[in-house]
């Protein structure tokens, strides 16, 4: 969450930030009720402060032989209308705090206002693969090539999943050994986090409440639980509510799973086949830091991701998103996004974010530092990578004019050896 005490000290600097993300929300008015609490809690100490005076002088009363009862009368007034006043404070409480949740983070102050069409681009990273024949988009390929079925997918699950079958199998798997022992080299400490995840998982990440309807949540499970739609959000959540000394900082992780989203592919061109789906498997990155090491820990996540698709050899770009494109959680995000030749367009294979301390003022999540006091921690994020897109952007990037793939070189020692795949005959 966005700190209150922030939002009444910068009321309009929070509002231009807000219109960056083209984010609508009254922050005049959640200002006008803080006041009003403020004055009514100060209304109920006073109030407080008078009736335990007035019970006090009760026995010095009734020793000067005077009459107690307005006395009594006068305290049961001021209960009275304490009553009234903190049922107003209850009211006011829960107003400010459903602005509060359901606020967006705030964007760096660099980032540009406004969503897609003002991100931008500042990297690319080898030239466009030239084909001198008619190429073939990946779900051709895959289909030829014996990688994947979906027909058979959609039969036993329904649209939007696959099959990855032999060679298609050991490449989705060669490309996850390949990210794991990447990240092993770089001392991050791996994790397999349970798919199962509660409502406070998902409001510490600050997916909820605002887009708890975009989860696949297990209806017959009491309390609420839903199915992890990134290892982010379990990571995320892995230090709430506790207190780490800021020596143990920073914390980077890294875990493999699939992942589970609502958000499955239409039959567009661009969302055929793997590119977007029910089910995918990704590898995630998150870091825990100090507000001082937040910004060190991201320049690091992006040099992260971005070295796996330099050592796949995949054309890609490195893009600045503009404030509304960043996700409702996220202060500032680079997208990596892979060339897919067949479509002639750029898609996102990782996003690299910042949270800022919004996901740790959600969950507790703070640190001691060498000041004696306790600080919020800072929390990124970054994919490491999602597979679905790498997997078609190798297919259709290594293409040969036979029909056949080449096997990146990183990736042979984790394909036995393999390095050609061949249509299936």
């Amino acid at each position: 969450m966005i700190e209150l005490n922030y939002i009444l000290e910068n009321k309009e600097k929070v509002k231009e930030l807000l219109a960056r993300k083209l984010y609508e929300a009254d922050i005049d008015t959640l200002c006008k009720n803080v006041e009003e609490k403020r004055e009514l809690q100060r209304k109920v100490e006073a109030n407080k402060a008078e009736q335990n005076k007035l019970s006090k002088s009760v026995p010095q009363v009734k020793k000067e032989g005077g009459d107690v009862n307005a006395i009594f009368a006068k305290v049961k007034a001021l209960a009275a209308e304490n009553k009234e006043s903190e049922a107003k404070l209850a009211e006011l409480e829960n107003k400010i705090n459903e602005v509060l949740v359901a606020l967006p983070n705030l964007p760096d102050e660099d980032l540009l206002a406004g969503g897609k069409e003002n991100n931008q681009p500042i990297a690319y990273v080898y030239e466009k693969p030239e084909f001198k024949f008619k190429i073939k988009d990946h779900v051709e390929l895959a289909e030829s090539l014996g990688l994947i079925d979906y027909q058979r997918a959609a039969k036993v699950s329904g649209h939007g999943t696959w099959f990855y079958t032999g060679l298609g199998a050991q490449l989705e798997w060669a490309l996850l050994n390949f990210f794991i022992s990447e990240h092993l080299k770089d001392n991050f400490t791996m994790m397999l986090p349970p798919h199962m995840l509660n409502y406070k998982s998902g409001f510490t990440a600050g997916q909820f409440p605002k887009f708890e309807q975009d989860v696949f949540e297990l209806k017959d499970l009491e309390p609420m639980r839903f199915m992890l739609p990134t290892a982010e959000t379990a990571l995320v959540n892995y230090y709430r509510d506790e207190i780490l000394d800021e020596a143990e900082l920073p914390k980077k992780f890294f875990a493999y799973t699939p992942c589970y989203r609502k958000e499955a592919g239409s039959y567009r061109t661009e969302e055929r086949g793997m590119i977007r789906g029910y089910q995918f498997d990704k590898v995630e990155m998150v870091e825990y830091t100090t507000e001082d090491d937040s910004d060190r820990a991201f320049d690091e996540l992006v040099k992260k991701a971005t070295n796996l698709l330099e050592k796949l050899g995949l054309h890609f770009r490195l893009s600045k998103l503009a404030a509304a494109d960043c996700s409702h959680s996220m202060a500032r995000t680079y997208d990596i996004e892979v060339w897919l030749p067949s479509m002639g367009i750029y898609k996102e294979v990782s996003s690299v974010s910042n949270a800022r301390s919004y996901q740790a003022r959600r969950g507790m999540m703070r640190y001691r530092g060498k000041d004696g006091k306790l600080h919020y921690m800072h929390t990124l994020n970054g994919s490491g990578l999602a597979t679905s897109r790498v997997f078609p952007a190798i297919l259709e990037q290594f293409q040969q004019e036979d029909g056949s793939v080449l096997v990146p070189e990183v990736l042979q020692p984790f394909m036995g050896g393999i390095k050609v795949l061949k249509p299936v005959k």
